[in-house]
């Protein structure tokens, strides 16, 4: 799908006075269970156009442009957090009207995803809201994640003024980094950055980045969550992402051994859904089927 036709099949609901952009499919068929995907950091919910369709067949699908990204409103002024961002989520998911969901998450929105967890927990809900959550590639533990250069001067002192630098060739070298054997084609880089600069949103950066200081403050919260919660939730990871790659799931077995991680192709990195969707179709089906959903 066209980064155009995905524009324009999509919707806008209001948060806080700003326009959210979001996407929904087989507009929740009360015969399929809901998937809610959260995209990454810097891109924007059409990361999940190549698997979009294939999961419809199965899943009504929800997904959203977080605030400051994508499509969504990027105020320059806004308390950006994993905190709004869950908060932002859960009117959604109140607006749609859903009471019990999966979900499907990447890099940012592991921890966005994390965050939604321990909420659940802090409830003492006796049924479970969200029935499964499947994590690709993402920082689930402040102590494995490895951030790349740009993203450290992003959270330094100085981080505004390389937001204000940021052009499209830097952002297509540091972004085809983190990937494995297949790197975003030329078109596809137009479009993320398109993405991206949306709306000025280049210019958050270094707003956004953050989240990689909340990891550790909340760590105890967002980690703590993983090796109690009682929701199925499976690790679906590109061994060749230099960021969270294989490092980041070993270091999971070693706390908790039980831990459901499926490796995908040696090749693969940090965007498995954009690298390869076939095998992160066929994954994430394979979780599906040990929690005997018709």
């Amino acid at each position: 799908m066209k980064l155009t036709e995905w524009q324009n099949s999509g919707n806008i609901f209001h948060y806080k006075n700003y326009e959210i952009f979001y996407k929904e499919e087989n507009e929740l068929n009360t015969k399929k269970e809901t998937i809610l995907l959260i995209h990454g950091f810097p891109t924007a919910s059409w990361d999940w156009q190549a698997i979009w369709y294939r999961l419809s067949e199965k899943f009504n699908l929800l997904t959203l442009d977080m605030i400051g990204f994508g499509f969504s409103d990027k105020p320059n002024h806004f308390p950006y957090s994993i905190n709004e961002q869950a908060n932002l989520l859960e009117a959604f998911l109140e607006f749609k009207n859903i009471e019990n969901y999966h979900i499907l998450c990447h890099d940012y929105g592991v921890t966005v995803a994390q965050e939604l967890l321990a909420r659940l927990e802090d409830k003492h809900i006796k049924e479970h809201r969200i029935l499964s959550v499947a994590f690709l590639n993402g920082g689930l533990f402040p102590e494995t994640h490895r951030p790349r250069f740009i993203q450290k001067v992003l959270l330094s002192p100085i981080g505004f003024l390389v937001s204000r630098l940021l052009t499209k060739k830097k952002f297509a070298k540091s972004f085809s980094a983190v990937f494995g054997l297949n790197k975003p084609s030329h078109s596809e880089i137009n479009d993320f950055w398109d993405l991206v600069k949306y709306k000025d949103g280049h210019l958050l950066a270094h707003k956004h980045i953050a989240y990689m200081t909340e990891r550790k403050t909340f760590r105890s919260r967002w980690v703590g969550v993983l090796l109690k919660t009682k929701v199925p939730i499976v690790l679906i990871n590109g061994p060749a992402d230099p960021i969270s790659g294989i490092h980041m799931v070993e270091h999971f077995r070693k706390l908790n051994s039980e831990v459901h991680a499926i490796m995908l192709p040696d090749n693969v990195g940090h965007y498995p859904q954009v690298e390869d969707p076939d095998a992160v179709l066929s994954a994430y089906f394979s979780f599906i089927k040990t929690l005997s959903i018709p």
